[in-house]
């Protein structure tokens, strides 16, 4: 059985469905999944997101070529979920999420963005397409993105909705694979989770300057 860290003390999610991508992804319990890479891969940047039971949920696939990083969330039937388009010369890495394919602002669900320039630990603002202001952000992201421990915050406040956790194994450190944990909250929209996993992915990359620490779906259940 697989021992999870505890989770950071804070109030209680919230006890109604916080439904962002689709209500069939909030379950009104804990939702532990599984995030699978390749340390060492020239692919372009694809992962898998599996339940504790290996079964597949997700997937990512990116854009080979456009002007814009692009990726898209698929379901485990390869439906496109959202599209993931990196704003063109925004100051703080601004990434726009939208339902489905599209790219039409009517079709916006979120936008994600660094709370700063430079900042060593991993810290994100999130903006919900109907917070036009952005005064307050919906949800915030905070912790180290290299030790694949970011936590998940509602808003400003110390409500904890999702929390990330590494998982390595002698096997497979020894095969290349990296395999890493995010436990999501009850009533927590667990696909909008996973998109926010998917920018902080790209971001680390962009800062990296290298393709090294990309994402690969092959070789799963290996």
């Amino acid at each position: 059985m697989a021992q999870f860290p505890a989770y950071p003390p804070g109030p209680p999610p919230p006890p109604n469905p916080v439904s962002i991508v689709g209500p069939q992804y909030c379950a009104p319990y804990p939702v532990d999944l599984a995030i699978v890479r390749k340390v060492m891969t020239i692919t372009d940047g694809n992962f898998v997101v599996q339940d504790i039971n290996g079964n597949v949920l997700f997937k990512v696939k990116g854009a080979l070529m456009s002007i814009h990083d692009r990726h898209v969330l698929l379901d485990a039937a390869g439906k496109p979920l959202v599209t993931l388009r990196q704003k063109i010369m925004s100051a703080h890495d601004r990434w726009q999420v939208f339902r489905g394919e599209s790219t039409d602002s009517k079709d916006l669900i979120f936008t994600a963005k660094r709370s700063s320039m430079f900042q060593l630990k991993t810290k994100l603002d999130v903006f919900l397409a109907n917070n036009t202001k952005e005064e307050v952000c919906d949800f915030k992201v905070k912790g180290s993105w290299f030790e694949r421990s970011c936590v998940v915050y509602a808003g400003e406040s110390d409500t904890v909705v999702a929390q990330m956790h590494k998982k390595h194994t002698v096997q497979s450190i020894l095969i290349g694979k990296d395999k890493f944990m995010v436990t999501v909250f009850p009533n927590i929209d667990y696909a909008f989770i996973i998109a926010l996993i998917v920018i902080l992915d790209a971001i680390n990359k962009e800062d990296s300057g290298s393709g090294s620490d990309s994402i690969d779906i092959s070789g799963i259940g290996s």
